[in-house]
């Protein structure tokens, strides 16, 4: 079947195309219909030219068999979320993997941008809309629990009870293409066989090729005192950056141990760029930058040292010092917080926020610092989540930034996740609207 340019199962380049079976190589008989699912795989001039003659034999590793068996892949062809890759052996036998890649769409044809969208969400019914046109998914206890299954508006008639069920119709709508990154319940569990089971769970629901665990930075929060952020006023009595050392490197122990027993791990709760390096030790599949409330409290801070500043009236500090209270950088019970260290701490966070310069104003500092160390790191599979946006300028800065020069080499690991409804209002724009009421009154005039 073809377009009307070209091939469905490649590109609309000009010149000669190099298909791997051009290479004349025999196919391994009993793995005949396997090797038809990729046989007119594009090679490079360079890759045809070396394989020919060397590959005398075609066939697939068990991986590849087990990917199609997993995702009833029909006939001819290959699911979307993995790519071909060949290696080959010393016997001449030339050998096809599937790895997995969300880069790729269906037959290992690279999706249309190297930029990858993902939604945050846990409800099937505003996931479908835009289901496909992503990459992966991410949901947490909050998306899951607050915002749609205990949510009535958005959990219509109550038809889901539980995560499991929630999950099952998520992975049935996305498909094999989409990663779908899952939180633990409690990453605080002692128990790490616990941990492993409702890992377990997960990867049966959507299999080990799509599941990717969320293991989170933990900070000073441990099993002993994480009671404190559920109870009374939820405030926590320890500061912020004064974690016990086992407490801190709790998140990164258990995304290594996690690793070793066959997972990938998206490692989250990443907001200033200090926290990249360390975490990358983890080896996770994919970090993150969260922009949303980091932003909008650097500009609160900002807004509030620039009336100090014009006026030298205490009030200011002292609304600075709420601010810092309710925004975690001061613990519980340091209400009465020395003001001049207060202003010390409100200069600090902007002077290293870079927030009066280009590179921090719109908010996208930790983003660039995070791309500059995947581009050093020697993790080639981890990829960047940009996530946790809003207003009317997160997601258009973001997009900007993507198509800056200095970062194109490093795009294609990038994934801008947000709400569904968030990433579907900057599909319009106002000429939409007026374009369309001329064209439907100029159609309705029709005979």
């Amino acid at each position: 079947m073809s377009t009307v340019n070209y091939p469905v199962s490649g590109g609309g380049r000009a010149g000669v195309r190099f298909q791997l079976d051009g290479l004349g190589a025999t196919v391994i008989p009993e793995q005949t219909a396997e090797v038809d699912r990729f046989s007119a795989l594009e090679l490079s001039s360079m890759q045809f030219n070396l394989l020919q003659g060397r590959a005398r034999h075609l066939g697939v590793s068990p991986r590849f068999i087990d990917v199609i068996r997993t995702f009833a892949t029909p006939a001819g062809h290959t699911p979307p979320g993995f790519r071909v890759e060949l290696t080959l052996k010393r016997d001449g036998l030339l050998e096809a993997d599937l790895v997995r890649d969300i880069s790729y769409d269906a037959d290992s044809i690279k999706r249309p941008t190297s930029v990858i969208f993902s939604a945050d969400s846990a409800n099937p019914y505003e996931v479908a809309p835009i289901a496909p046109l992503l990459g992966n998914l991410t949901c947490n206890p909050g998306i899951v629990y607050d915002l749609f299954i205990n949510n009535p508006k958005a959990n219509v008639g109550g038809k889901f009870t539980t995560r499991d069920e929630v999950m099952e119709e998520l992975g049935r709508i996305l498909g094999p293409g989409v990663d779908v990154s899952v939180e633990l319940n409690n990453p605080f569990e002692p128990d790490f066989d616990k941990i492993l089971e409702e890992c377990e769970v997960f990867k049966r629901i959507l299999s080990p090729y799509r599941l990717v665990v969320k293991v989170p930075h933990t900070g000073p929060v441990n099993g002993d005192n994480v009671g404190q952020l559920l109870e009374g006023d939820k405030r926590f009595s320890l500061p912020y950056d004064a974690p016990a050392t086992a407490d801190a490197l709790r998140g990164h122990n258990l995304a290594l141990k996690l690793r070793e027993n066959g997972y990938r791990i998206n490692y989250t709760l990443m907001f200033e760029p200090y926290q990249t390096s360390l975490a990358l030790q983890a080896k996770p599949y994919f970090i993150n930058s969260f922009v949303r409330h980091r932003g909008k409290q650097s500009a609160a801070i900002q807004r509030l040292l620039g009336f100090y500043d014009l006026t030298g009236e205490r009030e200011h500090l002292v609304a600075l010092r709420e601010t810092l209270l309710a925004g975690d950088y001061l613990p519980k019970g340091d209400g009465e917080h020395d003001l001049l260290d207060v202003l010390r701490i409100g200069r600090d966070l902007l002077a290293y926020r870079q927030f009066g310069t280009a590179e921090g104003s719109d908010g996208l500092d930790g983003v660039r610092h995070n791309l500059r160390w995947l581009r050093q790191s020697n993790l080639p599979d981890t990829r960047l989540i940009i996530c946790s946006m809003e207003g009317d300028y997160n997601y258009p800065d973001i997009d900007r930034l993507m198509a800056d020069p200095e970062y194109a080499d490093i795009v294609d690991r990038v994934i801008i996740t947000a709400e569904p409804g968030y990433l579907a209002r900057f599909t319009s724009a106002n000429q939409v609207v007026s374009y369309q009421r001329r064209f439907m009154n100029a159609a309705a005039t029709a005979k």
